[in-house]
Order: structure tokens, then C-alpha cells, then sequence
């Protein structure tokens, strides 16, 4: 608001006709942070600032505005009052008139300015105002436009008359209110940034005579009065839940709204609403709500009369800012951190900052806000550090550590990628005994944040395939879950992510690998019983590949960079070309049962490394790694939204998260089928970027001069792998004539070693198959394969004993025009098709003749032999004398019907990343 004194009514005649000029003579009155950016941006304009008339010292602490003119030699004015009682001080105004302005700027002033010195200019003045006016006019109208509930926030920049914010029109922009919205985020996200650059372009504007002068409505006018007034603090908790919450977030953080709890005045910071199961905890008093609080781990819950839960994560008791989890609890002292010499440098740099700011020396127990700091210093210190050290705080590690020590031990922690600590998300838990561990695990889906009951209420059972029993029943997505996740998705994507630089995210995937490392043994197990993997297996390869896979694509954040481009010049002027490498936004991602946990890393590690946010169906028969993985996502810090987990039906679920307009990218492993269904309906919806990773028919080529116990023993892992559950299985083996009948024999007297049980046991060679229609399925293969002439060496049949296991099995035989030859299995089940010598291309072509082509492989000592294979096999990966060799920093993907794109590797950020190119001309 701007406050006018003694006006008379006179439009400026410069927006009548005057001549204009390119660059203006401008004063700017008022205070803060703001005005201090609003006069960087005029100089850089190419304006003249002729005179700051701003605020009087707070202590030994100048404003903003006055410190950045006073560094740029511009004349500043420190004006304890422009007036006495209703006249202008006619000193203060000779003082003013002697700048000769040509336009007064007005982008934040809390002091009165008379219209003798409004109307002075050639130009006169304008103001901006934090409301979409005629609306909430005032001092407090952002917390207005929160605390009334509004959709839609914004600001106005007016031409001064002599109302109160009733000049005509210059400029206004907008944009909505998001459900989590408080002061800070608003001013933060867009009334500040956007607000600095329409300030500019409103000047701009005068300059060039295109300035509007839009009369203001009456219509929908309103004016409410300052919130710094006490009794317009306080909580009333009679009105509505959603009021409270609206009331709450509008005076959050700034003055803060109150109530007493437990018979004591406590301030509430960061509200929201709580939509998950109630948790237990300790309960509290609050004034006079009918139901009890509860503390918990998680913050202040408050049931509201109408039964609306609003959580509560911070308090502010006698004067001091605590966690709302920790109310009622004895102060705790900050740990002791040892830095390394790396960190100690830091130190200097944020002494200097919190000096600048303060203006006063810096103790250890220096406190930000006793000091005089306020919430705009806050936002100067946030942008500061990352400015000058590159990392990105939060406003509540301001408010939370204010104490110079705490805040730099903040700093510290928070540069080694770790959160709070103790951070959870609530939900009711599966529990379970088993593997000598008490496993505990989430039940529903994930959405911003936290677990939440599916909007259907369908559950879907989890079956342990080792003996058939229901380890849980989990909530099933629906369709209006997934809008909900992509609307947390998107709402991350514009705010708090996007807003944290490439390394802070790095260091966040950095957390996520050192948890899962932390809870290797956990997670290996949840693998065992949801999807049969063999718990050694596990250990290595679903836990310990998906932990290689964070950590690699941790280190990738920050090194996505594009190229300069030379390109012929529009003579006589020049041109520079440049390419940004950009997130798209949301992203789909939907998942296999074969590995499900690996196949999530692979995917959403690659897709958060390049700055995007994911919607993620895990499959619905082995989601409780994923649900696992999600718990984790919170202690790791992720902001709320970042990832959404969402067990569902590919039919309802992963069809929503194909057609959804507002996801732009959709990665799938799966099979062949559902790849064309999900290629179609991106393609029908908003054509969004596919990548797929769909079904195999690996073909494996012996031949006589290999090691033929090394080929032995890597053709059994290449089938059998995980009981064939394996997208590169070695689907046919092509073995030479002459060893041909040894290396069946080989095989077959391996196979009756493999140990077929319990996947828990630590002896087990061999699992379950992951479900019970996948085994009737490969029990039909193996009877097709019979059928049509293929001969049985070994297994083919389930195995007598509970659970879903199948026998590893070996046919010979196996010809081009069986079904065994051209179908994947996805099972343990080994093709084995003998050949002659006399014509390797003969051999490729017959490798090359089914529609798959994900990979391959040879056994060889005759090189030449090798690099031919390699370069005429129509696959995507190739191994010599190896096979399922994978490696995280090694592309892997397929052709034709096995899909295209890259999983893994440099080459995967690209499926996540969008290529801008930008031409300059100078």
C-alpha cells in the first residue's frame, strides 16, 4: 500500500502527449529488499537514478535500497518523515525536488508521501501494489488474498492519485494459489520475481510512451485493515477447517498467527491439511477446539470443530521457533559437527553475509532475528549463500536456526546432502517377522508427500509367491489418483525443485543411495517374499545395482550442460547460437515385476537427475519395494511431489498415466503388447515422448573354439538368471555341431545341481516364479514346445511342493519355425538349436529373423568372428565371451520390437531432457 497525504487530483500530462525519451531521469522512494532490486534493474535498463529517498537506519543497519545506491554513488535520502501533522515538510520537499526527477518509482514505501512531491515528476509516480487491485487494498494485502481464500493472487503497478491504491492502471499479472501457499512462498515464487520485472517494464514503458492509464473499477473493491494488530492474530476456531487453514498459511510467516495450547500463547508455521489416518502421540489442549491435538513425529495435529485436520510443523514458543513435534519435550542441543577444512571456509563467507545484512559483528550465539533481521532478510540471506556458495536453503532453516553456530552447522549438514533428521512420513504399517527381521512397510499410495488411501477404496492383494500366502492387501490407483499425483507433480516440478540447484538435488539422489545402502537387508528382503528373487541374489543385484544406479546418476545432476554452436552471421552483425539442455516437467514411469526395485532406479533415477518429477506405477503383483522406496524418499528430503508412487491396474492406472495431458514423457519396461498401448495413447493424448524397454528373444552363438566351460557356465546364467525372470535371458542358444552334445551334457548335469527353495535360504540357487499365472504360462509353453517337436532334456513341469516353482528347464532341438524359437519365455526355459560352421552370417540371419532385438551374445577366441557378430546382430547390446554383464554407466536398450531408448548410462538423461536452441544476434 502506498499512503498519500494533501493530494489534488491531476493526471500527469506525459500520458497525454508529451514527448517521451529512451531513458529517464528516475527517484525511487522506499525501503527493502525489492526496491534495492527494482533500482539494479533501471541501471541495467540504461535509466538514471537520480536521487533514493528511503528510511531511516534501524540501529547500526541501513536499508537494502540505501546500501546498493550508496555502492553505486547515487544520492540517498534517509527521511525519518515527509511530513508534520497533515503539511509537507517544506525542506524534505525542497530536498526532493532538487534530483529533478522526470517519474517518481514506488516500489515498496511504508512512509506517508505528500502529493506536492507525487505529482512533481514530468512523469509523475507509480506504485506496486501486491494485490490484484480493485481487491484488497491495504497494507496486508497478500496475507488478505490468503486468509479470504482466494484462487488467485497477484499484483498491481498504478498511476498515484489521491485515493488509498485507487490510482488508474499500468500493469497487472497474476497467478493461482496453490493448496500449500503461505506469505513467504507466494512473495518467493511470484510476487517478488515477477514484480522486480514488471516494476522495469512499467518504467520502460513510461519512457517509450506506452504506459496504459486504466481507470479502477469499483467492482469487487475491498480494503481490510493491518494484520500487525494483535487481536487480528488470533486463531478463531469456531469458523470452518478450511478457513482456519487459509487464516493460518495468511499470516505465515509473517506476524503469525496465534492461539493457546496448554494454556500458553504458541504462533502456528507451516500448516496443511492432513488427509492421512490419525497417529497416535501425545495430546494437548488447544483454547477452545472440543478434541484434544496430538503431538507427533510428524508435527501439532488439530482436529477443527467441523472435524477438518490441520497439521501443524512449526511453533513459535515464547519467542523461540521449534519443531511442532517437539512440543512439550526438553530443549535439545545441537550436535557437535567436526568440519573439514573445505567447510571451515564456508564460515568467513556466511559471517560476511550475516554481517552485510545486520550491519553489527557476528558472535557464535549472534540470533538472525533479535539482531532486527526480517522476513525480506530472510529471503536475502537464502539467496545469498546460493549466490556465493551455491547451495539452497530453506526459509525454515532460518527460522528454525537462527543462532549463528546452529545456522552455520546447518549450513554444513545441509552440504553433505542431509535433512532434517528424524524426518517420517506417517502411514499404518504392514509388519512383518521373517528373514530373522522384523520387516515394516506402507500399505498405500504415494502422493505429495505422504501415504494415502486410494479415492476408489479397491485394494489389490500382495501374494508371497514361496508359498502362496497374502503378505498384505494394498490400495489400488485409480484414475483420479493419478490426476492428483500429477497435479503434486507439477506443483513440485514450478516450485521447490525446480527452484534447487543441480548439485542440492545431486546431493538429495546422493541420500536416497546412502539409504537404501542403510537398509540393504530390509529392502532385499521385501524383494524375496513380494517377488520370489533369491535374497543373495537380492542383496547384489535388485538392492545393490539400484544403490549404483542412484549414486551414479547422483554425480550426473549437475553436468547437464548443452554446446555452443558456430553458424554463418547475418553480416554485418553477428550471431551467437546455444543449446539448453531442459526437464520436461512431469513424467510417467511404469514398471516391470521381473526386478522391482532396479527397474524403478533405472528409470527414476536418470529422470530426477535431469530435473523432472515422476508419477510411477510400480507393477501390481511386486509393488512393496517401490512403497518401501517412497518412505525412504521423505528421510532422504525430496520435497513433497517430486515422486508419486501409484500400485494400480495397467488397465486403469498406467492407461491415465499414457493419456494424461499433463505428463509429457512416459518410460515403460514391459512387454511388447503394452509397449503399443502405451505408444498409441501418448501418441492420441498430447504426443507426449515415449521410451520403451519391451519384450526378448536373445539369441547366444557357441562356437567350437570357445571355452566351453566358461560358455557352459555363462549360457545357464544367461537363462536361468534370476529363474529366467530376465529381459536379456538368453531366449535361444545357438550352439556348433561339433560341441554341440557336450555342452548339452554339460548343461543338463549343471542343472541338476541347481538348488530349487526358499528363497530366503542362503543356499538357494533357484526361486519362485514371481505370480501363478506366469507359471501356467510357461507350463503351456513348455507343452507347446513338446507339441511341435522340440525335445525335453530336462524339467519342463512345476515343481511338487507349495509356491509357484518351476523346474529349470532344457530343450534341444529347437528349429526357426517353432514357437519356442520366435516367443520370449521369460522363464527358466533354455532353446537350444544346433548349427553348422561353414557360415556364420548364415547363423546372424537366423538370430536376426524373430522381432525382438534387445541383445545378444557370442563365445568365441577367434576375434575376427566376434567384432563380425557384433556388427551385423540387430540388438542393442552385444556381449563377447560374457554375458549379462550390466553396468550403470553402460546404455541399454533395444531395436525393433524390443522397444527403443536408453535405460542407464549418459544416454538416459537424454530420454528425460529436451533440447532448446537459442540464437543471439548482436
Amino acid at each position: 500500500m502506498l499512503m498519500l497525504k494533501k493530494f489534488v487530483k491531476c493526471r500527469p500530462k506525459s500520458r497525454f502527449g508529451l514527448t517521451y525519451q529512451r531513458d529517464l531521469n528516475v527517484a525511487i522512494i522506499g525501503q527493502s529488499t525489492f526496491a534495492a532490486e527494482v533500482y539494479k534493474l533501471l541501471l541495467k535498463n540504461g535509466h538514471r537514478v537520480v536521487g533514493v529517498f528511503t528510511i531511516l537506519d534501524k540501529g547500526n543497519r541501513q536499508d537494502p535500497l540505501a546500501a546498493v545506491a550508496s555502492e553505486n554513488n547515487t544520492p540517498v535520502f534517509k527521511i525519518k518523515s515527509w511530513r508534520k501533522g497533515e503539511n509537507a515538510l517544506p525542506e524534505i520537499v525542497a530536498q526532493y525536488k532538487k534530483v529533478d526527477a522526470e517519474l517518481n518509482v514506488l516500489p515498496f514505501c511504508s512512509q506517508f508521501i505528500p502529493m506536492e512531491v507525487i505529482e512533481h515528476p514530468k512523469h509523475k509516480s507509480i506504485c506496486y501494489h501486491p494485490s490484484i487491485l480493485p481487491k484488497h487494498r491495504g497494507v496486508s494485502a497478500i496475507n488478505w488474498t490468503l486468509m479470504n481464500g482466494d484462487k488467485e493472487a497477484g499484483f498491481s503497478i498504478f498511476w498515484a492519485d489521491d485515493g488509498l491504491d485507487t490510482g488508474p492502471i499500468l500493469s497487472q499479472k497474476s497467478c493461482p494459489v496453490l493448496p500449500d501457499d503461505t506469505v513467504d512462498s507466494l512473495y518467493n515464487r511470484f510476487l517478488y520475481p515477477e514484480g522486480i520485472k514488471s516494476m522495469a517494464e512499467a518504467v520502460d514503458m513510461v519512457a517509450n510512451g506506452t504506459a496504459p492509464v486504466i481507470p479502477q473499477s469499483t467492482e469487487g473493491s475491498s480494503f481490510e485493515p493491518s494484520v500487525r494488530k494483535k487481536a487480528l492474530q488470533k486463531v478463531d476456531w469456531s469458523r470452518s477447517g478450511v478457513d482456519i487453514q487459509n487464516f493460518i498459511r495468511g499470516l505465515d510467516s509473517s506476524p503469525g498467527a496465534w492461539t493457546i495450547i496448554n494454556e500458553t500463547e504458541v504462533k502456528l508455521y507451516k500448516s496443511s491439511i492432513w488427509t492421512n489416518e490419525t497417529p497416535t502421540g501425545e495430546q494437548v489442549t488447544v483454547d477452545t477446539i472440543q478434541f484434544p491435538a496430538i503431538v507427533h513425529s510428524n508435527g501439532l495435529l488439530i482436529t477443527c470443530n467441523d472435524g477438518l485436520k490441520i497439521n501443524i510443523e512449526r511453533l513459535s514458543v515464547d519467542g523461540k521457533m521449534i519443531s511442532a513435534s517437539n512440543y512439550g519435550n526438553a530443549d535439545t542441543i545441537q550436535e557437535t559437527i567436526d568440519y573439514t577444512d573445505q567447510e571451515k571456509a564456508y564460515i568467513p563467507v556466511v559471517e560476511s553475509i550475516w554481517k552485510n545484512i545486520l550491519n553489527q559483528d557476528i558472535e557464535k550465539d549472534t540470533h538472525f532475528f533479535q539482531s532486527g533481521a526480517g522476513s525480506m532478510d530472510v529471503v536475502r540471506l537464502i539467496e545469498e549463500i546460493k549466490d556465493k556458495l551455491k547451495f539452497t536453503l530453506k526459509n525454515d532453516d532460518v527460522y528454525m536456526f537462527p543462532v549463528f553456530s546452529d545456522f552455520c552447522n546447518t549450513l554444513v549438514k545441509r552440504s553433505r546432502g542431509s535433512t532434517d533428521d528424524n524426518i517420517r512420513v506417517e502411514y499404518d504399517p504392514v509388519v512383518v517377522d521373517i528373514n530373522n527381521m522384523k520387516l515394516q512397510f506402507a500399505k498405500q499410495l504415494f502422493i505429495n508427500g505422504q501415504f494415502v488411501d486410494s479415492e476408489s477404496g479397491k485394494t489389490l492383494e500382495c501374494i508371497n509367491p514361496a508359498d502362496e500366502s497374502v503378505i498384505c492387501s494394498i490400495q489400488c490407483a485409480s484414475e483420479a489418483d493419478v490426476d492428483q499425483a500429477v497435479i503434486a507433480a507439477s506443483r513440485a516440478f514450478g516450485g521447490e525443485w525446480s527452484e534447487m540447484s543441480p548439485r542440492d538435488r545431486g546431493a538429495v539422489l546422493y541420500k536416497i543411495a546412502d539409504l537404501l545402502d542403510k537398509n540393504r537387508e530390509e529392502l532385499a528382503t521385501i524383494e524375496s517374499i513380494d517377488s520370489g528373487a533369491v535374497y543373495t541374489l537380492a542383496l547384489k543385484t535388485h538392492i545393490g545395482m539400484s544403490i549404483d544406479v542412484w549414486k551414479y546418476f547422483a554425480g550426473w545432476a549437475d553436468k547437464i550442460h548443452g554446446q555452443t554452436i558456430p553458424i554463418s552471421h547475418a553480416r554485418p552483425n553477428r550471431n551467437l547460437t546455444f543449446t539448453k539442455k531442459e526437464p520436461f516437467g512431469v513424467c510417467g514411469i511404469i514398471t516391470p515385476w521381473n526386478y522391482p526395485l532396479m527397474m524403478l532406479s533405472w528409470k527414476m533415477a536418470a529422470c530426477l537427475a535431469a530435473g523432472n518429477t515422476v508419477v510411477m506405477k510400480p507393477t501390481e503383483v511386486s509393488p512393496l519395494t517401490a512403497l518401501k522406496f517412497a518412505e525412504l524418499s521423505v528421510e532422504a528430503g525430496f520435497p513433497a511431489g517430486v515422486l508419486n508412487i501409484l500400485p494400480g491396474l495397467g488397465s486403469e492406472a498406467g492407461r491415465a498415466i499414457a493419456e494424461h495431458p499433463d505428463i509429457r514423457k512416459v518410460g515403460f519396461t514391459g512387454s511388447t503388447a503394452t509397449g503399443h498401448a502405451i505408444m498409441k495413447a501418448s501418441a492420441e493424448s498430447n504426443l507426449k515422448k515415449v521410451s520403451l524397454e519391451l519384450g526378448g528373444k536373445s539369441p547366444l552363438i557357441i562356437l567350437d573354439d570357445c571355452d566351453l566351460d566358461k560358455s557352459v557356465r555363462m549360457s545357464m546364467g544367461g537363462v536361468f538368471f534370476n529363474k529366467g525372470e530376465n529381459c536379456i535371458a538368453a531366449g535361444r542358444v545357438f550352439v556348433e555341431s561339433s560341441i554341440h552334445d557336450k555342452f548339452i551334457d554339460k548343461v543338463v548335469e549343471e542343472v541338476k545341481k541347481i538348488k530349487i527353495g526358499n528363497p530366503l535360504e542362503r543356499d538357494t540357487h533357484h526361486g519362485p516364479q514371481n505370480h501363478k499365472a506366469h507359471l501356467e504360462k510357461l507350463i503351456n509353453y513348455c507343452k507347446k514346445a513338446k507339441n511341435e517337436g522340440a525335445q525335453l532334456k530336462i524339467g519342463g513341469k512345476r515343481v511338487d511342493r507349495p509356491g509357484y516353482y518351476f523346474e529349470p528347464t532344457v530343450f534341444t532341438g529347437v528349429e526357426d519355425h517353432m514357437f519356442i524359437a520366435q516367443e520370449e519365455a521369460f522363464g527358466p526355459i533354455m532353446a537350444v538349436t544346433k548349427f553348422s560352421s561353414s557360415d556364420l552370417d548364415a547363423v546372424i540371419k537366423r538370430a536376426n529373423s524373430t522381432d525382438y532385438g534387445l541383445s545378444s551374445g557370442i563365445f568365441t577366441k577367434d576375434i575376427n568372428k566376434a567384432l563380425r557378430f557384433a556388427e551385423k546382430i540387430d540388438a542393442g547390446t552385444v556381449f563377447i565371451n560374457t554375458y549379462n554383464k550390466t553396468d550403470v554407466a553402460a546404455p541399454f536398450g533395444g531395436f525393433k520390437k524390443s522397444g527403443f531408448g536408453k535405460d542407464l548410462g549418459e544416454e538416459a538423461l537424454n530420454e528425460y531432457l529436451k533440447t532448446k536452441c537459442i540464437t543471439v544476434e548482436y
